[in-house]
C-alpha cells in the first residue's frame, strides 16, 4: 500500500472514528444512549432558557454523569461520558456547562465535601448557574505548588485570605474559585494547606487578565487582599487541602489527556453569573438553532458533535484552540489536500504519525474503563495521558505549520483579522492553525509540567526514589522561600 492511499484510508476513517468513542466497541453503552436519547426527546425544548435547560439536564444526571448519584451524576466510567456529551451534540440540543466547574471542582466536592456542599455546590456546577477558577498556583508555588504562601487566618466563622495567584484560567468570568491557602505555617508544607470554596466576586478581589501571544486572555493573575470565606465552604477539613488538590489534579490530568474526552474549554454556553449565557435561549447556542429551533427531531451532524473533526479552527478564542486539540488529524488531512501538501510524503506520514497518537489515548480510556469495571486501575495511565496530549499538540503546531506554509507567519488577533486573513490566504482554518501553534506551548505546563508527570511516574508508579529533601518533616516557617 503506498503512502497516498494510507493518507487516503487514514482520512476516511477519521471521518467515521476521530475524537470519538465507538460505541459498537462496548456492548454497555447502546443501553446508556438508548435511555440518554428518550431522555432527550421527551425534554429537549430549544426555547427554553439556557438555565431553564441546565436545570433538566443537570438535575437529571447528564450534565456529569461520572459523578456519583448522590451528586447529580450516574456513576458511569469516563469513557462513558464522552459518549454521553457527543450524543447530545449529535441529537442537537445544547451540551452541559462547559469550564473547571464540571471538570475539577464537582468531583472533589463529590469526594471530599460534606454532602450539604455537594447539594449547594455541585448542583450550582451541573446545572451551569455557577462558573468556577482554579486558584492554585502562585509565583513562588508552580511545580512546587505546596510551596505555596496564601495565607488564610481564622476569624470567628471566616478565614481572611491574603496572597497572590497565577495562571488563573477564566479567573475574570468566575463566581466561584477553588483556593488552596496556607492555614498551618508550623507544620510541614504538605500538611498546613486548606482547600476552600471561594467567592469571586468580593471586595479584596483583584483579578488582572495576562494576554498571550494568540492574543487572548485566558489566564489571570489574582490578588487576594483582606479577602473572606466562610468556614462552611472549606472543603475536607483543615490541612487537609493537600489531599482535596491531588483529586482535583488527577481530574484535570484526565481530562486534559489524551483521550480524555474533556477539556476546560469548548463550544457551549458559557456558565456562570457573569456572561449572561443564563437568560439567553438555549436554541441560539446550537447549530441551526435560531433558525429551526434546534434538531429536536435528533438529525445528527454527521460528525458526532458540532467540532469533532476539529472543524472550527476558524472560530474565534479558546474554543478554537481546544477544538483543534481535541480534533486528531481531520482538518489538517482536509487542508492538506486541498492546498496539495498531501503530496509530501513526510506530510502523509505525519498525518497518520498524529492519527495513530490520538488512537491510543482513545484506546487507553476504553481500556482504563474495562479495568475499573473489574474494580482494578492503572496507576499513572492520567500522567501518561497528559505527556501523550503534549506530543500530540507539538506534532499538530509543527505539521499545522508545514502544511499550510507561509501562511503560517500571519496572524489574526480579533474577528475582523480573522476575515481578512482567511481571504488573503483562502484558508478559512489559516487563523485557527497558527493560534494553535502559538498555544502550543501551554499545554505542556499547565495541568503539570511534563517533567511533573515524569517524576510522578517514576516515583509513585515504578517505584523509584525521590529526590532527597527534608521538606515532607520541616515545618513550613523554617524552609528557605525566594523573597
Amino acid at each position: 500500500m503506498t503512502d497516498s492511499t494510507t493518507a487516503t484510508k487514514t482520512a476516511d476513517h477519521s471521518e467515521r472514528t476521530e475524537g470519538t468513542f465507538d460505541p459498537t466497541r462496548d456492548t454497555g453503552a447502546d443501553e446508556i444512549l438508548s435511555d440518554l436519547r428518550a431522555w432527550l426527546g421527551a425534554n429537549w425544548d430549544p426555547d427554553l432558557t439556557v438555565g431553564e435547560w441546565w436545570e433538566r439536564l443537570g438535575l437529571a444526571g447528564w450534565s456529569s454523569p461520572g459523578l456519583p448519584e448522590n451528586a447529580y451524576g450516574k456513576s458511569m466510567a469516563r469513557a462513558d461520558t464522552v459518549l454521553v456529551a457527543q450524543e447530545i451534540a449529535k441529537f442537537g440540543a445544547l451540551g452541559a456547562p462547559a469550564g473547571l466547574g464540571l471538570l475539577l471542582a464537582a468531583p472533589t466536592i463529590a469526594a471530599h465535601g460534606t454532602q450539604e456542599q455537594i447539594d449547594h455546590y455541585v448542583r450550582e456546577i451541573v446545572t451551569g448557574q455557577k462558573a468556577w477558577c482554579q486558584l492554585f498556583s502562585e509565583p513562588q508555588a508552580g511545580s512546587d505548588l505546596a510551596g505555596l504562601q496564601t495565607k488564610a487566618v481564622r476569624d470567628g466563622d471566616e478565614w481572611v485570605i491574603n496572597g497572590q495567584k497565577v495562571w488563573t484560567s477564566g479567573g475574570q468570568y468566575a463566581d466561584l474559585g477553588m483556593l488552596l491557602a496556607r492555614t498551618d505555617p508550623d507544620v510541614p508544607k504538605h500538611a498546613g494547606i486548606s482547600y476552600f470554596a471561594f467567592e469571586m466576586r468580593q471586595e479584596g478581589v483583584d483579578v488582572r487578565p495576562l494576554r498571550e501571544m494568540t492574543g487572548h486572555a485566558l489566564f489571570n493573575e489574582v490578588f487576594l487582599t483582606d479577602a473572606r470565606v466562610a468556614n462552611s465552604a472549606l472543603i475536607g477539613g483543615v490541612n487537609n487541602g493537600w489531599t482535596a488538590a491531588n483529586t482535583t489534579l488527577m481530574n484535570e490530568r484526565a481530562g486534559l489527556g489524551s483521550g480524555g474526552g474533556n477539556a476546560a474549554g469548548g463550544d457551549s454556553a458559557p456558565p456562570g453569573t457573569v456572561l449572561g449565557a443564563l437568560t439567553r435561549r438555549a436554541g441560539d447556542f446550537v447549530e441551526g438553532g435560531s433558525v429551526s429551533g434546534g434538531r429536536r427531531s435528533g438529525a445528527g451532524n454527521g460528525n458526532g458533535n458540532g467540532n469533532g473533526n476539529g472543524e472550527s479552527g476558524g472560530s474565534s478564542g479558546a474554543s478554537g484552540v481546544f477544538s483543534i486539540m481535541r480534533g486528531g488529524p481531520g482538518l489538517l488531512i482536509r487542508v492538506a489536500q486541498k492546498n496539495g501538501a498531501s503530496k509530501d510524503a513526510g506530510v502523509r506520514q505525519d498525518l497518520v504519525r498524529l492519527y495513530t497518537l490520538s488512537e491510543l489515548g482513545r484506546f487507553n480510556a476504553l481500556r482504563l474503563k474495562a479495568v475499573k469495571e473489574q474494580g482494578g486501575d492503572i496507576p499513572g495511565l492520567a500522567n501518561v495521558s497528559k505527556l501523550a496530549m503534549s506530543q500530540i499538540v507539538r506534532l499538530t503546531r509543527d505539521l499545522g505549520l508545514q502544511i499550510i506554509g507561509p501562511s503560517g507567519m500571519l496572524h489574526a488577533y480579533d474577528a475582523d483579522d480573522k476575515a481578512s486573513l482567511a481571504q488573503a490566504t483562502g484558508d478559512p482554518f489559516a487563523g485557527g492553525i497558527t493560534e494553535m501553534a502559538l498555544f502550543a506551548q501551554a499545554p505542556s505546563i499547565y495541568g503539570g509540567t511534563d517533567q511533573i508527570q515524569k517524576n510522578i511516574i517514576g516515583e509513585r508508579v515504578l517505584g523509584l526514589p525521590k529526590e532527597p529533601n527534608n521538606d515532607r518533616v520541616t515545618p513550613f516557617s523554617q524552609l528557605p522561600k525566594n523573597a
